[in-house]
Parts: structure tokens; C-alpha cells; sequence
């Protein structure tokens, strides 16, 4: 059960926008809503981590929330955040697409960015913002992007593994020496991230340093080669290699996408 739900005002409404600034470090604890939540960054960088795993939301990436699905937030670099809360009744009758009863990460291309900003018009009619909501819940079954979502495995001894692996940042412990600390086989490690994941644990690991290097990118002023480094990438062009095949472009492509959003 979640902690608490939060109170969110004019709850009488059917649609709720909610923009709010948070600094680096900032934390939202474990909490639920009773609406579904659009939680965009429009500048800045944060986790939302719910039972499923780690959701990293970089500019102009969003996150979709069901109702009453518990979550936490963790403000990684100061934040423009714009929330979109819908009651679930409204939903249901602008929405049929089984896709909104899951949480996954957003693609907010200009269209979505647009339709999410002009909610926020001074003096708007609750009329014109039940029109573009509708449009924008159209976009978002359109708009899924798994590249930012790290999957957390259920299994006791496999998250102890997946936390051991995200605390070991340069990867320097190979996989049998993490099984070892987690007095677990390899074996087992192995079966548990294959089924609770549904990727291998290289392939996990890959993403979890493809997601420490987009916090790297945006919250520090390294070089790219000090952050290939940092993460224990033999060499700059193996790091841009792995960040490209996650992300679809190479960390110089991602941080001018960053830096022009």
C-alpha cells in the first residue's frame, strides 16, 4: 500500500494542471494519487521510481502514472516540472487504450510539448482544456520510449544484486564476484533477471551505466571522455557505441538535444 495519498487542490475538478519548481535534491517520498498523472520535465533531470523499476526523466521526456499507483520522486538537477492530473472517470470516457493502466516513459515531441504548455493559458476554459487533454492522451499511446526505464527485478536476491551493480558505477566487480556478495548463485541471478526483468543482466547493467551516464551528462561538467572513464568504458568510442544503441544517439547528439530543449 502507498504511504499516503496525495491531496491535490480543486479536487472537484476533472482535469488538474499542477506546475511546480523543485531544486537538485529534492525529494517527493512515497505517495499515490487517486487521478492519473502526466509528469513532464520541461528543463532539469528526475527519477520516478515505482515497484516496476527506475523511470529516468531527461528534458522533454515524460512519465505516465496511473491512478494509485504508489511512486517516489528524486529531483536529480533543478526542475521544471508541468503535472497533468485526470480523474479516472474522465479517462475512461476520452481514453480505451489498455497502454494508460501502465506506467512507461514519454516521448514528448513537439506536438505533445505544445498540447501539455497550452494547458497552462492564462484565463483557460475548462472546455478548451478538456479538448486538448483529449488530443494529448491521443499522443501518448503513440508515445512510448523504454530507452529511460531500468527494470528492478522482484526477488530478494536479485535486487540486492541490481543495488550492489547500481553502487558499483566504474563496473568493477564482474558479475560472480556481485552473486558472491549477495550469496547467490550465478545460476540463480542469472534465471531472475531473465524472468523478472526480461533482460539479461549484461543487458541490465548496460542500461543502468547508459542512465548513471545521462545523469553524468546533465548534472556535471566532466567531458565526455572523464565521464567514459568515470563509468569504466575502455575507451570514449566504446561509451558513445553503447550510449547510441540504448538511446538512439550519441552522447554529444543527446546533450545538444538537451541543451536546444
Amino acid at each position: 500500500m502507498p504511504k499516503y495519498i496525495a491531496k491535490m487542490p480543486n479536487q472537484d475538478k476533472q482535469i488538474i494542471t499542477h506546475p511546480r519548481s523543485y531544486p537538485t535534491g529534492f525529494q517527493l517520498g512515497l505517495h499515490a494519487h487517486t487521478q492519473a498523472q502526466l509528469l513532464y520535465s520541461a528543463s532539469g533531470l528526475m527519477n520516478v521510481t515505482t515497484p516496476k523499476g527506475r523511470f529516468l526523466v531527461p528534458p522533454q521526456k515524460a512519465v505516465w502514472i496511473p491512478p494509485k499507483i504508489e511512486h517516489s520522486v528524486d529531483v536529480l538537477a533543478n526542475i521544471e516540472m508541468r503535472s497533468i492530473y485526470l480523474e479516472p472517470a474522465w479517462l475512461k470516457r476520452h481514453s480505451k487504450t489498455t497502454q494508460l493502466n501502465e506506467v512507461y516513459v514519454i516521448e514528448v515531441n513537439a506536438l505533445l510539448r505544445e498540447l501539455i504548455l497550452a494547458t497552462y493559458a492564462k484565463d483557460i476554459t475548462d472546455d478548451r482544456v478538456n479538448l486538448i487533454v483529449s488530443l494529448a492522451i491521443l499522443e501518448l499511446a503513440e508515445a512510448k520510449d523504454a530507452t529511460t526505464f531500468l527494470p528492478m527485478p522482484k526477488d530478494n536476491r536479485a535486487r540486492i544484486v541490481a543495488n550492489l551493480a547500481l553502487g558499483d558505477i566504474a563496473c568493477e566487480k564482474s558479475f560472480d564476484q556481485l552473486c558472491d556478495d549477495a550469496s547467490a548463485s550465478r545460476r540463480t541471478i542469472t534465471r531472475l533477471f531473465n524472468d523478472e526483468t526480461k533482460l539479461n543482466f549484461r543487458e541490465w547493467r548496460q542500461r543502468a551505466r547508459i542512465m548513471n551516464a545521462i545523469e553524468l551528462l546533465e548534472t556535471q561538467s566532466r567531458s565526455i571522455k572523464q565521464i567514459a572513464m568515470r563509468l569504466g568504458f575502455s575507451s570514449t568510442a566504446s561509451f558513445a557505441h553503447a550510449f547510441k544503441e540504448i538511446m538512439g544517439a550519441t552522447p554529444s547528439e543527446f546533450l545538444n538535444k538537451s541543451e536546444r530543449s
